[in-house]
């Protein structure tokens, strides 16, 4: 019902803003004027679904909706005003469609629409997701001086169409910041702004771009990205939500991004690490994907009941994730709005039929973090490559122990005094990284267990035919032989462009990477692009997006840098009152998008412009300060939450601990998801919670306090040069006449509180575990505090514009 609403609020804003297109007086375009109206109020029962279908017609099959029914058609292109669902949506009697007892009822827009495109013939389109991306030419342009990339001829040739002109581009230092925060998650350096502004080059910028690309910080924000999709949590979900060991996998992913791994080797290794050729450590932990959804360690488990559940929440999960579809709604019964089968369904369930489980259900436990066999004591790439880096060094060095035997010489003696230092201080890190080797869940394959359809998703009733591994049925077949398929050929399917749904995965992905750069998809629908889904805005230009990237070799960095090179990425976000009154959520992209980044990156933020931040990559879950008795009511076992008080307290959120049922309060507060189920696109709330979480929660009182130390060593002397100081490091430029006065009479009026109230300022010096400056005048440090918390309390702080 969501999708539903959401699909059809994305049309009527669209025909509100006016058509995309240039022919306002054309016929409606089946896929983004009529199909949402139809897949919301008639697909219920006249859709995919037999079971619930009404007078055996189907409105989502243009050859049955134009079937002869004694003499009469629903939808008669040869006689249009003979239609019957013309008469029927027309109709105010007892016959009217939809019955009033559906509860759903056409607006006056949408049956005006639904007449115009039966009057025009009533032509039909197969749905656009399940049309592979065709190779559309980039089309021709009047103003051919814009377009810096093929993006821009599709853009600008849409905006063309309708009389729009874009945005101007961005200033300098905007784009820096924006790019930044898309591409890392992290605001940018002040230095790296200056360089910006001196040289805004199309080199200076491609270079800027490549840079970020290549940088941990790159991803480890392409990683809170996949996380999502794929669940990721640090622990169990049901029951007693207990920890379990999967770390190892966020690294993994981590590293794939940081090595620019092809998506199609990356999926492969997440689906069937276990079943790929020459599988090692990396395909190990990668296969723990298979392992990461929602278990209960509940003594009382049923192992039957809950096989059936984890097999639902799998193929619900790489359903969205690859699919971009929602194969899940047919657990019971047919898809009520697309063609997906029950049939398919369980067809894809018995792909991960051979993944052992049958341990979970016999070591139930209320310890943490709960066991979960197999599993595999491992180091990760980026420590095994460090360990092989160190074993090297130690190797050209001689022994430790001192100089060669016989020798007298002082230089020499000292010589083999430093190398045995070197010696030992090397064996103890080589010692430290082997003893870090960490518990990871992975996947092992088993004799595949017996899959039957289950009759409404019933698991007592095991009536139903076995079922084999297969694709859905009208994405056509595997061509195994007489072997059964396994999940290796599922993952090869996916990025096969030639046989396979490799095109549409292209597509999927495309979509996603499109929204990491301008906040949304050129399809908002970033988690099905099934029936119920809004069709894209540019789909010549989501298919040529989508084509080049399977070209690419599945480049995930070539893909964003494309977009990002682009001059339509490069446009200003500030709107014209015309801009707004037309086209308000800026779905003809004639401007650039606003938004406040992902929760983890507002906690980066504060830290990075105070100087917290802690750069180190990989390595276990990190936890943050958290409220006293958060897990109050978190049983079986009952816990206490413990904080980490040394260098983990201020590493990236990327690495914070995950609680699924208890979520950290900073990160609930700023959209993040549970990860129960995946996520594609988060939700963005505005409420006073965030503030309150700005203003009190210790990270960011510690952050202050270290900024305002910062503000006082590196500023100059000068309150208000120190002033700029602090803004250019938290936004990017200087404060205008008003922040500054109202920032300073702030400072003025806190100086006096705190020379009053000295116990006041001691007690909010004494936030979080760093080191205070002893050396800086507490109440001058207090009262520069109250300052920072007011700048990282600015909403612009954490706005990508």
């Amino acid at each position: 019902m969501c999708l539903a609403r959401h699909a059809i609020c994305g049309l009527l804003a669209l025909c509100l803003a006016g058509p995309l297109n240039a022919e306002e007086s054309a016929a409606p375009d089946f896929q983004r004027d009529i199909r949402p109206i139809l897949s919301d109020k008639c697909f219920h029962c006249h859709g995919p679904d037999a079971h619930t279908r009404e007078a055996d017609l189907r409105l989502d099959d243009s050859e049955d909706a134009m079937r002869d029914r004694d003499g009469r058609r629903a939808v008669d292109p040869e006689r249009p005003q003979a239609s019957l669902l013309l008469e029927r949506i027309s109709s105010s009697g007892d016959d009217r469609m939809p019955p009033p007892d559906s509860h759903k009822e056409l607006t006056g827009d949408e049956r005006d629409v639904l007449q115009r495109w039966i009057l025009a013939g009533g032509r039909f389109d197969r749905h656009w997701a399940w049309i592979a991306p065709g190779r559309p030419d980039p089309p021709a342009v009047h103003d051919a001086a814009w377009p810096a990339n093929d993006i821009d001829r599709f853009v600008l040739a849409a905006l063309e169409r309708q009389g729009l002109t874009p945005s101007p581009e961005a200033d300098p230092a905007t784009l820096v910041r924006r790019v930044t925060f898309d591409l890392t998650g992290l605001p940018p350096e002040p230095a790296d702004v200056d360089a910006f502004v001196r040289d805004p080059s199309p080199a200076a910028w491609e270079a800027l771009v490549d840079r970020l690309l290549a940088s941990d910080a790159s991803a480890e924000r392409l990683a809170m990205w996949w996380l999502d999709l794929v669940r990721y949590a640090d622990t169990v979900g049901y029951h007693g939500d207990q920890d379990q060991n999967i770390s190892p996998y966020r690294d993994y992913v981590i590293d794939a991004f940081s090595r620019n791994l092809p998506l199609d080797v990356f999926s492969r290794e997440q689906l069937a690490g276990d079943l790929v050729p020459d599988s090692g450590d990396d395909q190990k932990i990668a296969s723990g994907y298979n392992r990461m959804l929602q278990t209960s360690h509940e003594g009382g488990v049923q192992p039957r009941e809950y096989l059936t559940i984890y097999a639902a929440d799998r193929v619900r999960n790489f359903s969205t994730v690859w699919l971009g579809g929602s194969l899940g709604c047919a657990q019971c019964h047919d898809h009520k709005y697309d063609p997906f089968t029950q049939a398919d369904f369980y067809a894809t369930v018995a792909f991960f039929a051979d993944i052992d489980e049958s341990k979970h259900f016999t070591q139930s436990s209320d310890t943490v973090p709960a066991p979960r066999p197999p599993e595999a004591r491992l180091l990760t790439r980026r420590e095994r490559e460090r360990l092989a880096e160190l074993r090297a060094a130690r190797n050209a060095l001689a022994p430790a122990g001192g100089a060669p035997e016989g020798s007298d010489d002082a230089v020499t003696k000292a010589a083999a005094s430093s190398a045995g230092d070197r010696a030992r201080l090397l064996d103890d890190e080589i010692q430290a990284i082997e003893s870090a080797a960490r518990l990871t869940q992975i996947t092992v394959t088993v004799e595949p267990r017996e899959i039957r359809l289950l009759p409404r998703g019933n698991w007592l009733d095991d009536s139903g035919p076995v079922m084999q591994p297969a694709i859905p049925a009208f994405l056509g077949a595997l061509d195994v032989g007489p072997r059964r398929a396994n999940r290796l050929d599922l993952a090869d399917w996916l990025f096969d462009v030639e046989r396979g749904y490799g095109l549409h995965s292209a597509r999927v992905f495309a979509n996603r990477l499109w929204s990491h750069c301008f906040g949304e998809g050129l399809s908002r629908s970033m988690e099905d692009f099934g029936g119920q889904g809004e069709p894209p805005t540019h789909p010549e230009l989501l298919d040529h997006l989508s084509v080049a990237f399977a070209d690419s070799g599945w480049d995930v960095r070539a893909l964003l840098k494309r977009i990002v090179m682009s001059r339509t990425y490069r446009q200003s976000s500030d709107a014209s009152p015309e801009l707004l009154r037309g086209d308000p959520e800026n779905r003809r992209l004639a401007r650039q998008g606003r938004f406040r980044v992902p929760a983890e990156s507002v906690r980066d933020s504060a830290l990075a412009i105070s100087g917290l931040l802690v750069r180190d990559v990989g390595g276990g879950s990190v936890k943050p300060y958290q409220p006293a008795k958060y897990y109050e009511h978190l049983n079986f076992p009952t816990r206490e939450y413990r904080p980490h008080h040394d260098q983990r307290q201020w590493r990236r959120g990327v690495y914070m601990h995950w609680q699924r049922q208890y979520l950290h309060p900073m990160l609930k507060a700023f959209d993040a998801p549970s990860r129960e189920e995946c996520t594609a696109q988060r939700q963005r709330s505005n409420t006073p919670l965030t503030a309150l979480v700005l203003l009190n929660d210790p990270t960011f009182l510690e952050a202050a306090r270290v900024f305002a130390a910062r503000i006082q060593r590196e500023g100059s002397g000068e309150d208000g040069a120190r002033l700029e100081f602090a803004f250019r490091r938290a936004l990017s430029r200087e404060p205008d006449q008003v922040e500054r006065d109202t920032l300073l009479a702030l400072l003025t009026a806190a100086r006096r509180e705190f020379a009053e109230e000295p116990d006041s300022a001691a007690a909010l010096l004494a936030v979080g575990d760093a080191p205070q400056d002893d050396d800086l005048d507490p109440l001058e440090t207090a009262a520069w505090m109250t300052v920072a918390r007011a700048i990282l309390n600015l909403g612009e702080t954490y706005l990508r514009r």
